[in-house]
Parts: C-alpha cells; structure tokens; sequence
C-alpha cells in the first residue's frame, strides 16, 4: 500500500518538477544538501537522488523536506511561475455564462493571505512612468484596455494590447509607457 501512495504523490507532478523545486528552495535558504537532509531526517544520498529527478518520494519525505524548507508543501509539486507572466487576449481558461453573453478569464488567481488594490490608469505617448521598487514581495498585474503599452520591468518590459495581461514584481524597478493615444488599463498591486 506504501508504494501505491508513493506513486499518487508524483503522478501530478514529475519528479523533474520535484527535483527543480528542491534545487530551488535550498539554494534560497543557502542550506547545503547534508544540512538540509540532516534536519528533514532524511539521507543525503535520498534527497541527492531527489534534486537529481530520481527516487520515488513519499509523501513524507516530501512533508518534511517543506517543512525543513518553510514552504507550503504544494511548492514542491508546482513548477515555479515565471518571473513576467502574460496572457494575451482570448487566451486562459475560460468559463461562459448559460444565460448571458458573458464570458470569465481567469488571469491570476490570489495567493493566500495578500491583500491586492485596483488602479485605473490613463496615459499617453511620450513619457515613460519608471517607478522605483515598491516593498518586498509586491506584485503587479497590469491589463489593457485600450491603446498599447509597454509594461513591466524596465529591464524586460513586454508590449501588451488591448485584453493583454502582463505580472510582473513591482518590488524591483518597472516602466509604464504608453504607445498609443488614449491608452488605459486596470492596474492591481499585491500585497504579501
């Protein structure tokens, strides 16, 4: 029955997703593999395999690797987003109404426990608004409603058009530059 419950934990996510997870975690807590093996109570040589994309973890070994990690343990099973996210538009999953033309696209879902504020925002061609980093953690989601606007980090800004959704950290340098006339778009910070 263990290994019938070993092999559920990583049908959902790949051992490479495991494995990229791991690598990534302990390198953010600039933990080393024996330290981190050593407080999960697991071997060196379990967890090696592991960030190698081998092995086939229970659900424990998982539990305490999160733990040791301090990170929820569904981090472990998701690939990481990317650090700009876009969904053009009439892309993402899309959910229609039986009783009306009305059409919901799910753009971003909130993480738990950040609190997100709504902006509109009206620009036009010739300046560009360079904000400087906002506190740690925010995140900004930027959709355009009309015109076109480059947007995002001013180091990889993306050029986004009308029902374009682009996210992106707000908590390092970012750029709002209108490219046509009239642009406007809906402009959400969170939080953590």
């Amino acid at each position: 029955m263990a290994a019938d419950q070993d092999k559920s934990v990583t049908s959902g996510a790949p051992l490479d997703v495991i494995a990229a997870s791991l690598r990534r975690e302990r390198a953010r807590t600039g933990l080393s593999l024996a330290e981190v093996a050593r407080r999960a109570g697991i071997a060196k040589s379990t967890l090696s395999q592991l960030e190698s994309g081998g092995g086939n973890p229970s659900v424990e070994t998982l539990w305490a690797l999160s733990t040791t990690l301090e990170i929820p343990f569904a981090q472990l099973l998701e690939p990481p987003r990317p650090r700009v996210q876009v969904v053009r538009a009439g892309e993402g999953p899309s959910f229609a109404s039986e009783h009306a033309d009305y059409v919901a696209t799910v753009l971003a879902v909130s993480p738990p426990n950040t609190r997100r504020d709504l902006y509109l925002v009206t620009a036009e061609p010739g300046s560009v608004r360079a904000s400087d980093p906002h506190n740690p953690g925010v995140v900004e989601h930027v959709i355009i409603g009309a015109g076109r606007a480059l947007v995002g980090p001013t180091d990889e800004p993306v050029e986004i058009g009308p029902g374009d959704y682009v996210a992106y950290p707000g908590d390092a340098p970012h750029i709002f530059e209108a490219l046509e006339p009239g642009t406007s778009a809906v402009l959400v910070s969170e939080h953590h």
